[in-house]
């Protein structure tokens, strides 16, 4: 592995804010850290970066402990979400920050900051003044400075925060494509689900301190570990059941569940996209609340007489009008049980 964190605990005050955490990133691996605030997330990148000592525990970089090793000597890049560029020098200066801080020769800084800017498709904009950039161009050149000095480990604090939705989803694509032609190991830590999903190898469900779920984007959302997990990624339908064979009992009547499932009291996920529409006469009454346009899909609310709301996605086409009645009924291939 090459960053390894045994038992990280950081405490403010009475407060601790990372809790025992344990948490491996192998080498090219890009893992994405997420979580609501304070969940501590921000706190693990800057203990990993030496911003932040810790209380307790220890982190290994590249199999040297890091306790004693001061920020400037980790080895490591860090990206802020506010970028943090230098306004009195140019974007080449910028660049060639962390080059010059290492001894390299004017000669090498030169070719580096060329070689970079062209990555990050910026070519020929050295000399052009940070004040003058948009915010995608000032964090491309962000991104340039923190692989200037060519770091064993990148890290990304909600690097793409500041940007409209549609500039940061064409970035994280482009992110995630010049990390694998780099090779480069990446942590990133970020409260947006989307973009976490579409950068990482692996994501880190945070809550509280601790590490709440940990899988691939897939494993993670198909199998939320419990039901914070289920709701902080954006599903709402969730709900306390008891399981007993190949159904369980919840407020929105009996559930088919998948085969396997653990028996006994539980929460379980029903994905929208599984809260089929029916006649009125047919499974849950619920009356339509709302409608939520999505894009692909509309999202219907729906609130039955005597239990939680539901949200159930329809077609464009087939969604029903607010205030009309319906029946719903349930789509086992879309329902979870969880943790």
């Amino acid at each position: 592995m090459l960053l390894s964190l045994a038992a990280a605990t950081v405490r403010f005050g009475e407060r601790t804010v990372l809790d025992a955490v344990d948490l491996d990133v192998a080498e090219h691996e890009v893992v994405c850290v997420l979580g609501p605030s304070g969940s501590g997330k921000s706190t693990l990148l800057r203990a990993v970066a030496g911003l932040q000592p810790l209380d307790a525990g220890r982190i290994v970089l590249d199999g040297r402990d890091q306790t004693r090793v001061p920020a400037h000597k980790r080895g490591v890049g860090l990206m802020f979400q506010d970028h943090q560029l230098f306004p009195q020098r140019d974007v080449a200066g910028n660049v060639a920050f962390g080059l010059r801080m290492h001894g390299a020769a004017r000669s090498e800084q030169a070719e580096r900051v060329g070689e970079l800017l062209d990555l990050v498709g910026l070519p020929g904009a050295g000399r052009r003044a940070v004040g003058a950039l948009s915010g995608g161009e000032q964090q491309r050149v962000a991104l340039a400075r923190a692989l200037a000095p060519r770091p064993r480990l990148l890290m990304l604090d909600e690097p793409l925060g500041q940007l409209d939705r549609s500039l940061r989803e064409r970035l994280v694509v482009e992110l995630r494509e010049l990390f694998g032609r780099l090779g480069t190991t990446v942590l990133a830590v970020t409260h947006d689900q989307g973009e976490a999903f579409a950068l990482a190898d692996r994501v880190v469900v945070m809550r509280d301190g601790r590490i709440a779920q940990s899988g691939t984007p897939l494993e993670v959302w198909q199998h939320p570990a419990d039901a914070f997990v289920a709701r902080f990624l954006g599903f709402d339908n969730v709900v306390p059941g008891t399981v007993a064979g190949a159904a369980a009992d919840t407020p929105w009547g009996k559930l088919p569940v998948p085969d396997g499932s653990p028996q006994g009291a539980c929460d379980l996920l029903v994905r929208p996209a599984g809260v089929r529409l029916t006649g009125v006469e047919d499974g849950l009454r619920c009356t339509v609340t709302a409608r939520t346009f999505k894009g692909t899909h509309v999202a219907v609310h729906l609130q039955p007489e005597d239990a939680p709301r539901l949200e159930a996605a329809c077609a464009l086409r087939e969604a029903p009008e607010v205030g009309d009645e319906v029946g719903v009924a349930f789509d086992m291939a879309e329902i979870v049980v969880l943790g």
